[in-house]
């Protein structure tokens, strides 16, 4: 009996499944690895972290910008003013809103101010955005030019902060003597589609942000979010401020990057539930939240975004093709997918979602994938990045787009 040679195709079917499966599982041991070396300020002994002094001058300025977050907005600013063993003064920007978000920013100022709290909130009404700036780089650097404190915390305005979770933070920044601090936020999830998408999501994140390695001063690697930026007063000043991102879509990224790359100290965290945000909501919820930050990554290159969208797709078909070339194929595909649950489980402390989420993979990245072809669609077809009502136009946005790495 003679058995037939696979054909090329499938031959080159497998290979790349092999190499997936190979590149998943030596990612997911570093990781495995690396996460652990990341602190959880939950788990910190307080007595080894160094005292605050609680006198009348702020600790902390944190910058709350607000566009349309009528919603939310009162909840974030009330969970700040129930911060504890640290005194804060909290700068809320009302940038350029068509609902109730500013009359409710003050409405809880006066409460704040009534009650004697030991933190100041002062409410900004910005309703002009000049000319070769976005609204959020905007708002943020009208609020820090007001700052009196050492410290800036830049953050949203959907969040919910844990009463300890601002004084542990700049304790541990200051204990590390860094100049900047990530502080992961809990990403709030409601059932199984949620925390598929959120784990299968962070999953190939690590694959180019590597947490554990944001500490190396060697390392490429560099961290923001958007909920928790932490960041000296004079750090903030000598990697030129938000005047520095004044086009910058991606600008909680784009913090981080300068701070390593002017050869400040940058740290990352974990704190389960010290900050929280639902920040996906529903299965499909994270293709409007891509919208306006897949193409800004690869800094609205057409060349990278095609290959980024090429190998999202191969990493969702690849596996699953091998499926159906026989059994002999199918090692490489059970690997990759093991990798993949590996890594999931390497995250656990950023997301607390279960490896068995790698079984939803695919229709995860599928989504993904979609999203992601649909935010560079979008910009090519509109000239530009629609956000919050205003259009940022593209050879503009390509302009500020400083490089990264």
């Amino acid at each position: 009996m003679v058995i037939a040679s696979p054909s090329p195709a499938v031959l080159a079917i497998t290979g790349l499944s092999w190499i997936l499966a190979l590149g998943w599982l030596k990612a997911a041991v570093g990781a495995l690895r690396g996460m652990k070396t990341l602190p959880d300020l939950t788990q910190l002994d307080p007595n080894t972290l160094p005292e605050l002094d609680l006198g009348t001058a702020p600790h902390m300025t944190v910058v709350v910008p607000a566009c349309n977050e009528q919603e939310a907005i009162q909840a974030t600013l009330r969970s700040l003013l129930g911060s504890n063993g640290i005194r804060l003064q909290i700068v809320a920007v009302d940038d350029r809103s068509t609902d109730r978000t500013g009359a409710l920013m003050e409405q809880v100022a006066a409460e704040a101010q009534r009650s004697g709290s030991p933190h100041t909130l002062q409410v900004i009404r910005n309703r002009a955005l000049p000319d070769g700036w976005l609204g959020k780089p905007h708002a943020m650097h009208l609020a820090a030019q007001q700052a009196r404190a050492p410290w800036l915390l830049f953050t949203d305005a959907d969040l919910f902060f844990a009463p300890q979770a601002l004084a542990l933070a700049l304790r541990h920044v200051l204990a590390e003597q860094a100049d900047h601090l990530v502080l992961i936020p809990t990403l709030i999830r409601k059932g199984i589609g949620e925390a598929a998408m959120i784990a299968n999501l962070q999953a190939p994140l690590a694959w180019a942000i590597r947490l554990w390695k944001v500490r190396d001063p060697r390392a490429r690697d560099f961290m923001g979010v958007g909920g928790f930026n932490l960041i000296r007063a004079a750090t903030y000043q000598q990697v030129g401020g938000f005047a520095a991102l004044k086009m910058e879509v991606i600008e909680d990224m784009g913090l981080g990057a300068r701070v390593k790359q002017v050869g400040c100290r940058s740290r990352v965290a974990l704190g389960p539930h010290l900050v929280s945000i639902h920040w996906i909501v529903g299965l499909l919820g994270i293709v409007s939240n891509i919208e306006k930050n897949a193409f800004a990554a690869v800094r609205y290159r057409l060349i990278p975004a095609f290959f980024m969208c090429l190998a999202l797709a191969i990493q969702v078909l690849a596996p699953l093709a091998v499926l159906f070339l026989g059994v002999w194929a199918w090692p490489s595909g059970v690997l990759t997918y093991a990798g993949i649950a590996l890594m999931i489980r390497a995250n656990r402390g950023l997301n607390g979602v279960s490896p068995w989420a790698a079984l939803l993979f695919a229709p995860c990245s599928a989504i993904i994938w979609y999203a992601v072809v649909r935010s560079v669609v979008l910009t090519l077809v509109r000239g530009g990045v629609a956000w919050r009502g205003t259009l940022y136009p593209l050879a503009q946005l390509r302009r500020e787009a400083a490089p990264w790495w």
